[in-house]
């Protein structure tokens, strides 16, 4: 029993620390947010990112290379037009499917004029015979 209380202490125990560290980094943040200085900083190299990104599509542009979200167009793109594709071959199965049927009723229909003459021959041949 005492094995038991212990494990259940300690993990009541990493519980309050765990969330005692989860408060102090909650508010550690909120205080870096609140400072002008860290926001404007943030604010900064975000623009920085920004103006780097469109440096480089116009760089890959001069030198006639695509840039990512040229890339990501083209990427959408040739999905569309794969699920319309996928659309198509799915219809055209359909159509053979239909004909198949219709082909397969006509030959059907055949068959059972053909066995019907035979049949007539056949009895006409017994006839004669008798």
């Amino acid at each position: 029993m005492p094995d038991e209380d212990n494990g259940a202490n300690q993990d009541g125990f990493r519980e309050r620390m765990a969330k005692q560290g989860e408060e102090a980094f909650g508010k550690i943040a909120q205080d870096l947010l609140k400072n002008p200085l860290v926001t404007g900083t943030l604010t900064a190299a975000f623009d920085a990112r920004e103006r780097a990104t469109r440096a480089q599509e116009l760089a890959l542009g001069a030198l006639n290379l695509p840039s990512a979200a040229d890339l990501e167009r083209l990427t959408r793109r040739l999905r569309s037009v794969s699920q319309r594709i996928e659309g198509l071959e799915e219809g055209l199965d359909r159509i053979v499917e239909l004909l198949d049927t219709k082909s397969d009723a006509k030959s059907d229909a055949g068959i059972e004029r053909r066995l019907t003459a035979i049949e007539k021959t056949l009895a006409r041949i017994e006839k004669k015979l008798a």
